[in-house]
């Protein structure tokens, strides 16, 4: 896909790219080695705010897919800043998604899809991807959700 592309998709959807996350600690947001991207995890910043809480004690289902979601978008904004262009983006090959939450809260895979779903609605079938949805008791920072990322990538 080429820039424009995407950049239509993006705005079809009625996203905007956030300004990439600093680290809160000491690693680097995406490392791109033997042609694929690995993009650290992303904490869910909604409004520049970030989404916290435990998905099956003060978060919903629906909180949690937007969350999700808006660390998909952070993921998105990361591989741009990386690469210097998302069309260098060939395939989303994985996620992992951790998803804060109790223990008898089994709905990680609906939170997951807030991250899966923005993937495959902006790449089409590139965006389709495998997946991990994991329940944690916490995330740095409070958050609700995590998601990293694996993109194949082309060369610059």
């Amino acid at each position: 896909m080429t820039d424009s592309e995407i950049e239509a998709k993006l705005a079809e959807l009625g996203l905007v790219l956030p300004e990439p996350a600093a680290p809160v600690a000491a690693y680097v947001p995406v490392v791109v080695a033997g042609g694929l991207a690995h993009v650290s995890g992303q904490l869910p910043f909604i409004d520049n705010v970030l989404v916290k809480g435990r998905l099956g004690e003060d978060v919903t289902t629906g909180e949690g897919y937007a969350a999700a979601r808006a660390c998909g978008l952070m993921i998105l904004a990361q591989l741009k800043a990386a690469l210097g262009s998302l069309s260098r983006v060939e395939r989303i090959v994985k996620l992992g998604a951790f998803v804060s939450s109790t223990a008898d809260f089994t709905d990680q895979p609906k939170v997951a899809n807030g991250a899966s779903e923005l993937m495959a609605a902006v790449f089409g079938d590139m965006g389709r991807h495998a997946r991990s949805a994991v329940g944690v008791p916490v995330l740095p920072l409070g958050a609700a959700v995590e998601v990293d990322a694996i993109a194949a990538v082309r060369p610059a």
